[in-house]
């Protein structure tokens, strides 16, 4: 009898620590691409290769598992203090995989005219990568926000910062939709000579209509190279860039030949927003939204302060 039991005991002991086992197995998910992703067992020492990813990280709480960012991480609050550097257009590889990281998040933007993987080094060296493209919409900014809170086991912060985004957005929508009359914007991200804008299906593009505006270009899609005479003849009523690498940008536009009778430039109303949080798809894009709506609308928007 007392052997039986043994028996029962040692198989029940086996079973459960299979069990055990099963649940410690790496568990693998979709990445953002759609690539698969081996979510590691423990995640002590991360690589993050986009200032957008890098926000996120740091909003999860996650800043002190970072060994690496790249370069334009660098200005991120909240860093560790002499975190390496890594280039963002070309990572290197066998540099990443010397940090012994246990994942990293990577951009589609790391592999932007490359045939090849940047980081098949890395994950032939056994680490697990999770690609994020840049989100053209608001609701691909939440579901990054949240596929990088669940791989890292941080999903009620993730709800939170989400819910806390689409609570902000919903008060800014709200009043923007009771304008009557939308103003006219052209969004600069480019300077002369080799002007750069967007159209429809960028998340831009939605801020702008979240606002109460109306984006000149809002007829074609994407990201877009327009000529200074399409943009005269649209006579904008509210210029707006985000170019901070020039000494006076607003002043640069305001003083290009052939737009002094643009209505924006006529009215002063040509403004500098930050760079950072309207072109980093991550949770800051609500202080843009802040800063558009303030430019864009400001009697709307002026008791929302």
């Amino acid at each position: 009898m007392k052997k039986r039991i043994l028996t029962l005991i040692t198989t029940l002991l086996v079973v459960m620590l299979a069990m055990a086992g099963c649940g410690q197995k790496e568990k693998l998910v979709k990445d953002r691409e759609g690539n698969d992703f081996k979510v590691p067992e423990k995640i002590n020492r991360i690589v993050s290769t986009a200032p957008s990813n890098t926000e996120i990280l740091v909003e999860l709480g996650l800043a002190d598992k970072l060994v690496a960012v790249d370069k334009y991480s660098a200005d991120i609050p909240g860093l560790p203090k002499n975190i390496k550097l890594i280039d963002f257009s070309n990572p290197d590889p066998e540099a990443i995989v010397s940090l012994n990281p246990d994942m990293i998040i990577a951009s589609g933007h790391n592999k932007t005219g490359k045939s090849e993987d940047p980081f098949k080094v890395v994950k032939d060296a056994g680490i697990s990568v999770a690609y994020i493209p840049s989100s053209d919409s608001i609701k691909g900014i939440y579901d990054d926000i949240m596929f990088i809170s669940d791989i890292t086991g941080t999903q009620n912060k993730g709800e939170k910062i989400v819910e806390n985004m689409k609570s902000q957005i919903a008060e800014v929508e709200k009043i923007g939709k009771s304008i009557k009359g939308k103003k006219k914007v052209y969004f600069e991200i480019g300077p002369a000579p080799n002007l750069y804008s967007f159209g429809n299906k960028t998340f831009l593009n939605e801020m702008i209509e979240l606002v109460g505006g109306e984006n000149i270009f809002k007829g074609q899609d994407g990201w877009i190279s327009p000529s200074a005479e399409s943009i005269i003849e649209k006579n904008p009523d509210v210029i707006i860039t985000n170019v901070n690498y020039v000494p006076d940008a607003v002043k640069e536009i305001k003083n290009r030949e052939g737009w002094q009778n643009i209505a924006a430039i006529k009215n002063g109303q040509v403004y500098l927003v930050d760079a950072n949080t309207t072109s980093r798809p991550s949770q800051n894009i609500t202080k843009a939204l802040n800063q558009m709506a303030e430019y864009i609308n400001p009697d709307a928007y002026a008791k929302q302060k």
